[in-house]
């Protein structure tokens, strides 16, 4: 399978945008949909992937001014597929170009090993949010691991 990644515009691309995360956070995860959609969508960076063959949306993540990277989602049949790893990636660069000096993520504790992987490290305490509880995680822009995927724009 292939798929492209683009840095779309919240403006432009709020439909499909919210259309992945809908599916995956209010359908599947049962999320309230005032945390699934605020106020910082407007002023983030947001990663769209396509399937190349259908068009379609299936998945997406945002990255904020302060270096905070949320909203990582993709559709269930499309999870088997490393999708999420093409996203963290592209946000991870994104946040290369923008000079952030470091980016975090509040991470469900069912992910933080997955989070390990790209460097980053526990910081403060577990909290509750949506019922689910999370952990920050935090990584330095300097113990980024790189890989190679070519944004569009």
């Amino acid at each position: 399978m292939s798929y492209s990644i683009g840095r779309v515009q919240w403006e432009k691309a709020a439909p499909l945008l919210k259309n992945v995360r809908e599916k995956v956070f209010i359908c599947e995860w049962r999320m309230p949909k005032k945390i699934v959609f605020d106020n910082k969508d407007r002023h983030a960076v947001h990663l769209l992937v396509c399937d190349d063959v259908t068009q379609e949306p299936i998945g997406t993540g945002r990255l904020l001014a302060t270096g905070e990277i949320s909203r990582i989602a993709v559709l269930k049949a499309y999870r088997k597929e490393n999708v999420d790893h093409i996203i963290m990636h592209g946000l991870l660069a994104i946040a290369k170009e923008l000079n952030l000096n470091e980016v975090f993520i509040y991470s469900p504790l069912e992910n933080i090993d997955y989070f390990r992987k790209f460097n980053f490290i526990s910081a403060g305490a577990v909290f509750m949010e949506a019922g689910m509880p999370r952990q920050k995680m935090q990584c330095s822009i300097n113990a980024i691991k790189s890989a190679k995927y070519y944004l569009s724009h």
